[in-house]
C-alpha cells in the first residue's frame, strides 16, 4: 500500500478560496505601495550562503535552510571531518546556497549588483516567500510570504513617516485595528551606555525583545546569563517599563539619556517621526515602546512593529532603518529603511475576524448549464460576450443531470446560473437564475451582462 503523502511541518496547502483571500491581501498591499511610488522587483528563492550568513545574528544564522550541493559533495572532505559529526562544519562544506531568510538582505545584494541601473533614492517593493528553519507553532511557519517596501539612498526621516502612513492605510483598508509600535536602536544603544554595558548592546536588545513572550523575570535571567551585572540590570528596569504618553516618555528619555549623544539622537529622530505623524491623522494608535528591540542586528535607527488589537498573535508587520547593510557587500554609505507585512499572519487575523469582503473571495459569477451539444454551442456565444464584458463565467463541461450542475454552482458559491434549453434558444435568450433569491428572468445577452455588471 502506498504511503500517505504529506507536506513538511510549518508549510501549508492553500485551496482556491484561500488563494482568493491571499490575493486580496497581496493586491491591497500592492495597491498601497503603488500609491506611494514604490516599484516591484523579484530576487531568486536561493542565495549564496556567503550572502546570507552573518546578517541576522547568531540566532538567525541557525534558522537558515541550507541547500545541499549537487554532485559529489563528499569530495574534498576527509574521513576525519566526516567522523567528527560536526554538523555546522560539515554543512559549510556540503552547502554553498541557502533559501532566503528574509527579503531585505537579498535586496541589499540586489542594490549592490545593480547600482549602475538604479536611480536613488530607490523605492522598491517585493512580495515573495521566505523560509526559516524554525519550530512551527501558531502563527509561525517555516515557509511564509513577506511583502516588503524599502527606500535606499536617502537619510530623510520623511521615509519613516511615509512607511508608517502605508502601514496605517493598509490595515485601515483591511479593517484590522492595530497598534503601531516604534522605537529607535540609538535609544537602546544610549541605554546600554548609561547602564555601563555599551559592549553588550546586542545581548541586551535580543533579551528585551522577548519581553512579551517570556516575561520580565526571564528577560532579567537571560541578561544575567549574558554576563550583564546586577547593577546594570537594576538600572534597566525603570527604563524598559517606562509608561505614559509618547510625549511623556520622550521627555523622560531626554533626562535619562542626557549623557549619551547617541541616545539623544535617537530621541530626536523618534520625536520628529511621532510629531509629524500626529499631523497626518492616522486611523490607528502609534506608541513609543522601549521594549521593542527587533533582534536583527542590521537595524541602526528607527524600528517598527505592528500588533493586532483584537487577535492574540505575534507581530504582523515590522521593519526599521539600516544604515550599514550594503556596506557588507562592498558598497558603503547607502542608508535604507523598510517595512515587511507578514502576509500569512494577516491571513490568519482576517480569517479569525471574518473581515474578507464578499467580492474578494467569490470566484465565478455565472455558470451556464450544459444540456447538450447544440445548447452548449448556443450558450458559448453568450458566454464569450459575458467574459468580454469582464464577467467571470464558465460552462459546465459535461451534459450531466441538472441536479449535479446546480449542486456544482452551490458548492462553488456561484451567484448566478444561466439556463439555455430549446425554448430559450428559439427566442435567442437565456434564463438567468439568481441562486440566492431563486428569482428567474428571460434575458438577452445584453440584458444578462447588464444584470451582472450593475
Amino acid at each position: 500500500m502506498a504511503a500517505k503523502p504529506g507536506i513538511p511541518k510549518g508549510t501549508r496547502d492553500f485551496s482556491p478560496v484561500e488563494m482568493a483571500k491571499r490575493n486580496y491581501i497581496f493586491n491591497t498591499i500592492r495597491d498601497v505601495y503603488h500609491l506611494y511610488g514604490f516599484q516591484q522587483i523579484e530576487t531568486p528563492s536561493m542565495e549564496m550562503l556567503s550572502t546570507l550568513m552573518g546578517k541576522y545574528g547568531e540566532e538567525g544564522d541557525k534558522l537558515l535552510f541550507k541547500i545541499q550541493n549537487s554532485g559529489d559533495y563528499f569530495s574534498g572532505i576527509t574521513d576525519e571531518e566526516l567522523l567528527s559529526r560536526n554538523a555546522a562544519k560539515l554543512a559549510s562544506k556540503f552547502c554553498e546556497k541557502g533559501l532566503r531568510y528574509d527579503l531585505t538582505v537579498p535586496f541589499a545584494r540586489y542594490v549592490v549588483m545593480h547600482r549602475d541601473e538604479i536611480t536613488f533614492p530607490f523605492k522598491r517593493y517585493q512580495i515573495q516567500p521566505v523560509w526559516r528553519a524554525d519550530r512551527p507553532q501558531k502563527g509561525r511557519y517555516r515557509e511564509f510570504y513577506q511583502c516588503d517596501a524599502d527606500v535606499v539612498g536617502s537619510d530623510s526621516l520623511l521615509n519613516e513617516v511615509e512607511l508608517m502612513q502605508i502601514v496605517d492605510t493598509v490595515f485601515t483598508r483591511f479593517g484590522i485595528r492595530v497598534c503601531i509600535k516604534i522605537n529607535n536602536r540609538k535609544i537602546l544603544t544610549g541605554i546600554a551606555e548609561i547602564i555601563g554595558e555599551a559592549d553588550k548592546i546586542v545581548d541586551i536588545t535580543v533579551a528585551i525583545d522577548k519581553l512579551d513572550k517570556i516575561g520580565l523575570d526571564n528577560v532579567n535571567k537571560e541578561l544575567a546569563e549574558k554576563g550583564i551585572s546586577e547593577e546594570a540590570i537594576a538600572k534597566l528596569q525603570p527604563i524598559i517599563l517606562l509608561s505614559g504618553t509618547n510625549a511623556e516618555k520622550l521627555a523622560t528619555l531626554k533626562t535619562v539619556l542626557s549623557d549619551s549623544e547617541t541616545g539623544l539622537k535617537g530621541v530626536e529622530e523618534s520625536e520628529f517621526i511621532l510629531d509629524t505623524l500626529q499631523t497626518m491623522g492616522l486611523k490607528n494608535e502609534i506608541e513609543l515602546d522601549l521594549t521593542l528591540a527587533r533582534g536583527l542586528n542590521y537595524y541602526t535607527g528607527a524600528i517598527f512593529e505592528v500588533k493586532a488589537l483584537d487577535v492574540q498573535i505575534g507581530s504582523i508587520t515590522g521593519g526599521g532603518r539600516y544604515d550599514n547593510l550594503t556596506g557588507v557587500f562592498g558598497m558603503a554609505g547607502v542608508s535604507g529603511v523598510g517595512i515587511s507585512f507578514g502576509a500569512d499572519r494577516i491571513f490568519d487575523v482576517l480569517n479569525q475576524l471574518e473581515l474578507y469582503p464578499k467580492e474578494a473571495v467569490n470566484g465565478t459569477q455565472l455558470l451556464f448549464i450544459n444540456f447538450g451539444e447544440k445548447e452548449a454551442a448556443f450558450a458559448m456565444g453568450i458566454l464569450s460576450k459575458a467574459r468580454a464584458a469582464g464577467i467571470r463565467a464558465e460552462i459546465f463541461p459535461d451534459a450531466a443531470k441538472m441536479k449535479k450542475q446546480m449542486s456544482y454552482a452551490n458548492v462553488k458559491n456561484i451567484p448566478f446560473v444561466a439556463i439555455v434549453g430549446e425554448n430559450e434558444m428559439n427566442e435567442g435568450k437565456a434564463m438567468l437564475k439568481n441562486m440566492e433569491s431563486g428569482e428567474q428572468q428571460l434575458v438577452t445577452a445584453e440584458e444578462l451582462i447588464g444584470a451582472l455588471t450593475k
